[in-house]
Parts: C-alpha cells; sequence; structure tokens
C-alpha cells in the first residue's frame, strides 16, 4: 500500500443558514449549507419555501442580463466606429 495517499480529515464545524451548527469530519476547513434536519421541512413538518426561483428561472435571469449587457457592449462599439467612418469619408 501507498503511504500518504488519502486526503487529511479534520473535525470541522457545518454551519446552516438558520443558525444551526454541528460537527462532522471532512476534508474541508469549514462547511456552510443552506438546509440542515433542523430546518428542512421533512424534518420538521412545517411547509415553507426553501427556495424562491428554481435553477432555471435564476439560469434564464442570468441570461437575460448576459444578452442585455451584450446589446449595450455593441452599441457602444457601434457608435464609436461611426464618427471615424464620416471623418474619413470627409478626407477623400
Amino acid at each position: 500500500m501507498k503511504q500518504n495517499i488519502h486526503p487529511k480529515t479534520n473535525l470541522i464545524n457545518v454551519t446552516c443558514a438558520c443558525g444551526n451548527s454541528f460537527e462532522t469530519i471532512s476534508t474541508a476547513a469549514e462547511m456552510k449549507v443552506e438546509v440542515c434536519s433542523e430546518c428542512h421541512p421533512f424534518f420538521t413538518g412545517t411547509q415553507r419555501f426553501v427556495d424562491t426561483t428554481g435553477r432555471v428561472e435564476r439560469f434564464k435571469a442570468k441570461l437575460e442580463t448576459q444578452k442585455k449587457v451584450a446589446e449595450a457592449v455593441a452599441a457602444t462599439k457601434k457608435a464609436k466606429k461611426e464618427p471615424k467612418a464620416k471623418t474619413e469619408s470627409k478626407a477623400e
């Protein structure tokens, strides 16, 4: 067997968004989670929204903002090129 091929494990403190924390063993230095057994609806029996927007909605929103930024950049590039074309035609 090779020596020292496994990562080092540490006793770390996991912190949830609800404020709950607990200890576990992991290779990471620290861990932060959004949902734990203290606040998850399955364990608590209460109904609440864990994530108001899904992954698809967040992706679509990000895509729309990227398109708007790309259009703005293209418009500024086009605006910068147009005055040069007008001055070149006057020189001829």
